[in-house]
Protein backbone atom coordinates (compact mmCIF):
# COMPACT_ATOMS: atom_id res chain seq x y z
CA UNK A 1 0.00 0.00 0.00
CA UNK A 2 1.14 3.46 -0.70
CA UNK A 3 2.54 5.64 2.07
CA UNK A 4 0.23 8.57 2.91
CA UNK A 5 2.25 12.07 2.18
CA UNK A 6 2.53 14.34 4.54
CA UNK A 7 1.26 17.70 4.39
CA UNK A 8 5.03 19.61 4.95
CA UNK A 9 6.11 17.50 2.04
CA UNK A 10 3.15 18.10 0.10
CA UNK A 11 3.90 21.83 0.15
CA UNK A 12 7.10 21.40 -0.19
CA UNK A 13 6.56 19.98 -3.54
CA UNK A 14 3.92 23.07 -4.66
CA UNK A 15 6.91 25.61 -3.55
CA UNK A 16 9.38 23.57 -5.94
CA UNK A 17 6.88 23.10 -8.71
CA UNK A 18 6.48 27.05 -8.80
CA UNK A 19 9.48 27.72 -8.36
CA UNK A 20 10.04 25.61 -11.95
CA UNK A 21 6.79 27.16 -13.05
CA UNK A 22 8.55 30.67 -12.47
CA UNK A 23 11.86 29.81 -13.92
CA UNK A 24 10.26 28.36 -16.88
CA UNK A 25 8.50 30.93 -17.45
CA UNK A 26 11.44 33.75 -17.06
CA UNK A 27 13.54 31.71 -19.53
CA UNK A 28 10.85 31.63 -21.74
CA UNK A 29 10.26 35.69 -21.33
CA UNK A 30 14.28 35.77 -22.05
CA UNK A 31 14.01 33.24 -24.88
CA UNK A 32 11.29 35.62 -26.38
CA UNK A 33 12.99 39.04 -26.12
CA UNK A 34 16.38 37.60 -27.52
CA UNK A 35 14.81 36.33 -30.65
CA UNK A 36 12.65 39.62 -30.99
CA UNK A 37 16.49 41.40 -29.93
CA UNK A 38 17.79 39.03 -32.85
CA UNK A 39 14.79 39.66 -35.59
CA UNK A 40 15.37 43.23 -34.77
CA UNK A 41 19.07 43.23 -35.30
CA UNK A 42 18.51 41.29 -38.16
CA UNK A 43 15.88 44.13 -39.62
CA UNK A 44 18.19 46.58 -39.20
CA UNK A 45 21.59 44.97 -40.65
CA UNK A 46 18.69 43.85 -44.11
CA UNK A 47 18.26 47.60 -43.92
CA UNK A 48 21.34 48.73 -43.51
CA UNK A 49 22.51 45.96 -46.39
CA UNK A 50 19.69 47.83 -48.48
CA UNK A 51 20.87 51.06 -48.00
CA UNK A 52 24.51 50.46 -48.83
CA UNK A 53 23.14 48.04 -52.17
CA UNK A 54 21.06 51.66 -53.05
CA UNK A 55 23.91 53.95 -52.30
CA UNK A 56 25.93 51.80 -54.33
CA UNK A 57 23.54 51.56 -57.31
CA UNK A 58 23.61 55.51 -56.52
CA UNK A 59 27.18 56.10 -56.74
CA UNK A 60 27.98 53.86 -59.49
CA UNK A 61 25.27 55.80 -62.04
CA UNK A 62 26.84 58.73 -60.58
CA UNK A 63 30.29 57.24 -61.84
CA UNK A 64 28.97 55.97 -65.30
CA UNK A 65 27.35 59.30 -65.87
CA UNK A 66 30.77 60.98 -64.67
CA UNK A 67 32.97 58.75 -67.33
CA UNK A 68 30.21 60.01 -70.20
CA UNK A 69 30.72 62.92 -69.52
CA UNK A 70 34.85 62.76 -69.54
CA UNK A 71 34.59 60.76 -72.07
CA UNK A 72 32.40 63.20 -74.16
CA UNK A 73 35.12 66.07 -73.08
CA UNK A 74 37.84 64.28 -74.36
CA UNK A 75 36.82 63.56 -77.26
CA UNK A 76 35.89 66.93 -77.80
CA UNK A 77 39.47 68.20 -76.52
CA UNK A 78 40.63 65.45 -79.26
CA UNK A 79 39.14 66.65 -81.77
CA UNK A 80 39.99 70.46 -80.98
CA UNK A 81 43.67 69.16 -81.34
CA UNK A 82 43.65 67.36 -84.26
CA UNK A 83 42.20 70.43 -86.02
CA UNK A 84 45.06 72.29 -84.41
CA UNK A 85 47.45 69.75 -86.02
CA UNK A 86 45.62 69.79 -89.19
CA UNK A 87 46.80 72.29 -90.95
CA UNK A 88 50.43 70.67 -90.77
CA UNK A 89 49.17 67.30 -92.28
CA UNK A 90 49.44 65.87 -88.78
CA UNK A 91 46.86 63.96 -87.10
CA UNK A 92 46.71 62.53 -83.23
CA UNK A 93 44.85 59.68 -84.00
CA UNK A 94 41.94 58.73 -81.60
CA UNK A 95 41.64 59.42 -77.78
CA UNK A 96 44.12 57.11 -75.60
CA UNK A 97 41.66 54.66 -73.74
CA UNK A 98 41.56 55.28 -69.93
CA UNK A 99 44.46 53.81 -67.86
CA UNK A 100 42.63 51.00 -65.72
CA UNK A 101 44.74 51.99 -62.61
CA UNK A 102 43.80 55.70 -62.92
CA UNK A 103 42.64 57.31 -59.74
CA UNK A 104 41.44 60.61 -58.86
CA UNK A 105 39.60 63.46 -60.49
CA UNK A 106 40.36 63.89 -63.94
CA UNK A 107 38.61 67.73 -63.86
CA UNK A 108 42.07 69.22 -63.09
CA UNK A 109 43.65 66.83 -65.82
CA UNK A 110 40.70 67.83 -68.70
CA UNK A 111 41.16 72.04 -67.21
CA UNK A 112 45.17 72.02 -68.09
CA UNK A 113 44.40 70.65 -71.51
CA UNK A 114 41.39 73.47 -71.84
CA UNK A 115 43.93 75.52 -70.68
CA UNK A 116 46.73 74.18 -73.53
CA UNK A 117 44.33 74.45 -76.27
CA UNK A 118 43.01 77.88 -75.15
CA UNK A 119 46.80 79.85 -75.18
CA UNK A 120 47.59 77.44 -78.32
CA UNK A 121 44.13 79.15 -80.11
CA UNK A 122 46.16 82.34 -79.18
CA UNK A 123 48.57 83.77 -81.70
CA UNK A 124 51.32 84.66 -81.02
CA UNK A 125 54.21 86.83 -81.73
CA UNK A 126 56.80 85.87 -85.02
CA UNK A 127 60.06 85.02 -83.88
CA UNK A 128 62.94 86.67 -84.32
CA UNK A 129 64.61 83.59 -86.00
CA UNK A 130 61.78 84.39 -89.41
CA UNK A 131 63.73 88.04 -89.43
CA UNK A 132 65.79 87.01 -92.76
CA UNK A 133 62.63 85.17 -94.32
CA UNK A 134 60.78 88.46 -93.44
CA UNK A 135 63.33 90.45 -94.98
CA UNK A 136 63.49 88.58 -98.16
CA UNK A 137 59.66 89.12 -98.36
CA UNK A 138 59.98 93.10 -98.23
CA UNK A 139 62.89 92.66 -101.30
CA UNK A 140 60.82 90.10 -103.44
CA UNK A 141 57.73 92.93 -102.85
CA UNK A 142 60.15 95.75 -103.58
CA UNK A 143 61.57 93.77 -106.92
CA UNK A 144 57.88 92.63 -107.91
CA UNK A 145 56.60 96.43 -108.00
CA UNK A 146 59.42 97.88 -109.28
CA UNK A 147 59.21 95.41 -112.20
CA UNK A 148 55.58 96.33 -112.67
CA UNK A 149 56.44 100.07 -112.49
CA UNK A 150 59.17 99.37 -115.48
CA UNK A 151 56.37 97.62 -117.32
CA UNK A 152 54.15 100.57 -117.06
CA UNK A 153 57.43 102.61 -117.93
CA UNK A 154 58.08 100.68 -121.19
CA UNK A 155 54.47 100.78 -122.30
CA UNK A 156 53.97 104.45 -121.43
CA UNK A 157 57.16 105.32 -123.95
CA UNK A 158 55.17 103.36 -127.20
CA UNK A 159 51.98 105.09 -125.73
CA UNK A 160 50.56 108.03 -127.15
CA UNK A 161 48.14 110.77 -125.11
CA UNK A 162 46.52 110.30 -121.69
CA UNK A 163 48.24 107.02 -121.58
CA UNK A 164 51.64 108.17 -122.32
CA UNK A 165 51.15 111.00 -119.38
CA UNK A 166 49.19 108.79 -117.08
CA UNK A 167 51.27 105.61 -117.35
CA UNK A 168 54.61 106.72 -115.60
CA UNK A 169 52.30 107.84 -112.52
CA UNK A 170 50.59 104.90 -112.25
CA UNK A 171 54.78 103.04 -112.35
CA UNK A 172 55.71 105.49 -109.54
CA UNK A 173 52.78 104.88 -107.87
CA UNK A 174 53.35 100.88 -108.32
CA UNK A 175 57.08 101.36 -107.24
CA UNK A 176 56.32 103.19 -103.94
CA UNK A 177 54.14 100.71 -103.12
CA UNK A 178 56.79 97.78 -102.54
CA UNK A 179 57.59 97.96 -99.43
CA UNK A 180 53.72 97.27 -98.89
CA UNK A 181 53.28 94.18 -100.98
CA UNK A 182 55.93 92.21 -99.09
CA UNK A 183 52.98 92.47 -96.06
CA UNK A 184 51.31 89.81 -98.01
CA UNK A 185 53.68 87.11 -97.77
CA UNK A 186 54.61 87.80 -94.57
CA UNK A 187 50.78 87.23 -93.20
CA UNK A 188 50.95 84.16 -95.22
CA UNK A 189 53.59 83.10 -92.83
CA UNK A 190 52.06 84.96 -89.80
CA UNK A 191 49.22 82.61 -90.25
CA UNK A 192 50.83 79.22 -90.98
CA UNK A 193 52.65 79.85 -87.45
CA UNK A 194 49.58 80.96 -85.91
CA UNK A 195 51.24 84.25 -85.02
CA UNK A 196 50.44 88.15 -85.40
CA UNK A 197 52.46 90.64 -87.75
CA UNK A 198 53.44 92.90 -84.89
CA UNK A 199 55.43 95.88 -85.10
CA UNK A 200 58.71 94.24 -85.10
CA UNK A 201 58.15 92.34 -88.55
CA UNK A 202 55.81 95.09 -90.51
CA UNK A 203 59.06 97.23 -89.76
CA UNK A 204 61.40 94.69 -90.80
CA UNK A 205 59.32 93.82 -94.10
CA UNK A 206 59.19 97.41 -94.97
CA UNK A 207 62.66 98.45 -93.73
CA UNK A 208 63.72 95.77 -96.41
CA UNK A 209 61.54 96.97 -99.48
CA UNK A 210 62.14 100.68 -98.80
CA UNK A 211 65.89 99.75 -98.97
CA UNK A 212 65.63 97.58 -101.54
CA UNK A 213 63.25 100.26 -103.26
CA UNK A 214 65.57 103.13 -102.70
CA UNK A 215 68.66 101.16 -104.46
CA UNK A 216 66.56 100.24 -108.08
CA UNK A 217 65.42 103.76 -108.04
CA UNK A 218 69.33 104.55 -107.74
CA UNK A 219 70.98 102.67 -109.82
CA UNK A 220 68.01 102.39 -112.57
Amino acid sequence: MNEPVTSETYAAQLRRLAELTARVRQQREEAYAWHEQQCAAADRAVAESADEVNRAERELVAAREAQERVDAEVAVLWQELNVRLGGGGRRAGTPPAPRADATGDPEPLLEGARDLLRRARQPGELPSGVNPLLALCGVGGAVLAYALGAGFRALAARADGELAVGLPVLALVVTLLGPVLGLIPARLIADRRHAVLSPRPVIVVATAGLVTTLLLLVTA
